[in-house]
């Protein structure tokens, strides 16, 4: 085997595109992180000092706000740096650490969607049983469960890329991403590829196959229910459904850009297409189920209101 000069860092060649208006961009970037933080935060606060919303459709929120923070913070903060450096260089250990945390941020993104889905499914097909199949027990096993296990199914994948060693330096991105970085690779990987490829589809495939399932005897029961009980099931799925498609669409867009040549579609646009799935779940999310949902809605009125009463006292 013949000796390698392992490459210990990278470049970030996708915000050279960026550099003629840098600073508009930074300043977009940083509020939209402030807009992402506060509505998901303030979602969070209200979640959990209310206890009247310590139900489980209430919880899986909280928990998705909760890894919406986690995915834009994983992002973010590395892009504004970058965005007022002139040097696009990033460490390896940054950049594995980058991966991990995006990478296991869509997992767990995912998996929640899944379970979200088996609660409306209980919620609406067994209302009977309801609160002894999704009991408190079972409700915070089902949380903790749809964190731990992403994060240690990316991470057995990952140790592939982990054990790698690099000889090429240039990233097409504005963050590290797993595949482009295994094309970097001093030696073959095939098979690293092969896996890859088939952990982005086996990963979720027994998430979508909850959601097909709960939806689809959803919409049966529907078909013979009252006009009233179709309304009632309408109105409590089409929040999470909109969730669902919205981060759909942007794991799309991201798996074929990974794998498929986009060179005719401009570079910005590839940019901002790859950003989707890190920046408009965590900023629509919020937005959505605090607006469709009547007791959440109530509930940050009541937070915003009591503060501004308490401001005369305070002076």
């Amino acid at each position: 085997m013949e000796n390698v000069s392992a490459v210990t860092s990278f470049i970030l060649t996708a915000y050279i595109e960026l550099e003629d208006h840098r600073y508009l961009y930074f300043i977009c970037f940083l509020l939209l992180y402030i807009v992402i933080l506060l509505v998901n935060l303030v979602l969070i606060v209200v979640i959990c000092t209310e206890k009247s919303l310590h139900e489980p459709m209430y919880l899986f929120i909280c928990s998705l706000a909760v890894n919406g923070v986690f995915g834009s913070t994983s992002l973010l903060p590395s892009m504004l740096v970058f965005l007022l450096s002139h040097s696009y260089e990033i460490s390896l250990t940054h950049c594995l650490l980058q991966i991990y945390c995006l990478y296991s941020y869509a997992h767990v993104e995912f998996t929640i969607l899944a379970v979200m889905s088996y609660d409306r499914y209980v919620a609406i097909c067994h209302p009977l049983h309801y609160h002894l199949l999704m009991s408190p027990k079972k409700l915070y096993a089902a949380i903790t469960l749809s964190w731990v296990i992403p994060f240690i199914y990316f991470a057995l994948i990952f140790i592939m890329t982990v054990q790698l060693t690099f000889c090429g330096k240039i990233i097409e991105k504005v963050y590290c991403a797993n595949f482009p970085l295994v094309k970097l690779s001093c030696f073959d990987t095939n098979v690293q590829n092969i896996l890859a490829l088939a952990s982005t589809f086996v990963s979720p495939f027994s998430q979508i196959l909850m959601i097909l399932f709960s939806y689809g005897q959803i919409f049966r029961i529907c078909l013979f229910a009252s006009k009233e009980s179709q309304t009632k099931a309408i109105r409590t799925c089409t929040p999470h459904l909109l969730t669902l498609i919205n981060f759909s669409v942007g794991c799309l867009f991201e798996v074929i850009q990974s794998r498929f040549n986009m060179s005719h579609v401009p570079h910005k646009a590839r940019i901002f297409l790859s950003l989707h799935m890190f920046l408009f779940p965590p900023l629509l999310n919020p937005v959505i189920y605090g607006i469709s949902n009547q007791a959440i809605k109530v509930h940050i009125f009541k937070l915003f209101s009591s503060k501004k009463k308490s401001e005369p006292h305070s002076r």
